[in-house]
């Protein structure tokens, strides 16, 4: 059934921000990368005191610009969650300097461990379990690890999700028995329906782990098509596409409203719905998505520099 007849009286009835939208938003995080926070002349302008900022480390950055932003960003009072890409971690040796220098120069104690975007590793590990098991992060108190709502074809390369699954299960079995707190961030998606059925499979299945969803931010649509091929987007493409058709709304930026309604909206009726947080990808932009998310009550409308 449809919560859009519903959410449309809602906001009738409620101008402006929408306050399960609001209520959804509080503790959001976002994702940057060396590259594209260079660009940012001042976060505090733009994010809310306390954000939790990852940084995404893509194949071919170099560790030194992962280690000035992550430096960066704590000095202006943000969380910082850099990426640890098992793939391009060559060894247990460089996964310690890494996370030794994270926390010597920039106080980092949380990470997002992941297999990484590449086909083949550049060196011992494959997997984020495999870093789990190092045991070099006993010191982070907090890990999150990587979900897919519409499955991922590079793992289960026959359609299912026996093999995510599985591992999803291992995870949960470590998040039982370690003092980090653990979350599942996940892929964007862009249709409510097949997240909120994805999330309450995983709590029929025993995995407790909460859920912080991936969202894309405003971008051009174009742009957001883009991405989503590139990332494996299944069938919520489909929205892309649908709109893509609309001639009427071709020319205009994507934003993520209607998503995040229905997420807040069933959020808001099932309070223990296993989705605790928001998770933006700012494909149009940092100061775009920081934008439009305080224009949302995103943590209250106030940007750093203003508390």
């Amino acid at each position: 059934m449809s919560l859009l007849p519903f959410l449309k009286r809602k906001e009738a009835e409620t101008p402006g921000v929408n306050p399960d939208v609001e209520a959804f938003l509080q503790d959001y995080s976002i994702e940057v990368m060396p590259r594209t926070a260079e660009k940012v002349e001042n976060f505090r302008d733009l994010l809310p005191a306390g954000t939790r900022v990852y940084i995404a480390h893509i194949e071919g950055t170099l560790i030194e610009d992962m280690m000035a932003t992550a430096k960066r960003l704590a000095t202006d009072g943000y969380k910082v969650m850099p990426h640890f890409p098992a793939r391009i971690i060559q060894d247990k040796a460089m996964l310690a300097d890494w996370i030794a220098r994270y926390q010597g120069e920039a106080g980092v104690d949380q990470g997002l461990l992941l297999a990484g975007g590449v086909a083949k590793p550049h060196g011992d590990f494959h997997s984020s379990m495999q870093l789990m098991e190092t045991g070099l992060f006993r010191d982070f108190k907090r890990l999150h690890v990587a979900g897919h709502p519409e499955g991922n074809r590079d793992i289960d390369t026959d359609g299912t999700d026996k093999i995510v699954m599985d591992a999803l299960r291992w995870k949960q079995t470590f998040s039982e028995t370690s003092d980090a707190q653990m979350a599942l961030a996940t892929q964007f998606a862009f249709e409510a329906g097949p997240i909120i059925a994805w999330a309450d499979r995983l709590r029929d299945a025993g995995i407790t782990i909460p859920i912080h969803i991936g969202i894309a931010g405003p971008a051009k649509l174009q742009t957001l098509i883009k991405f989503a091929i590139a990332c494996g987007v299944g069938p919520s493409l489909k929205v892309l596409q649908k709109r893509a058709m609309d001639v009427t709304k071709l020319l205009l930026p994507y934003e993520p409203t209607e998503v995040l309604a229905e997420l807040a909206a069933h959020k808001a009726a099932n309070p223990d719905f296993n989705i605790t947080h928001v998770h933006f990808f700012p494909l149009g932009g940092i100061k775009a998505n920081a934008n439009w998310a305080i224009a949302q009550g995103g943590a209250s409308a106030v940007p750093a520099s203003q508390v």
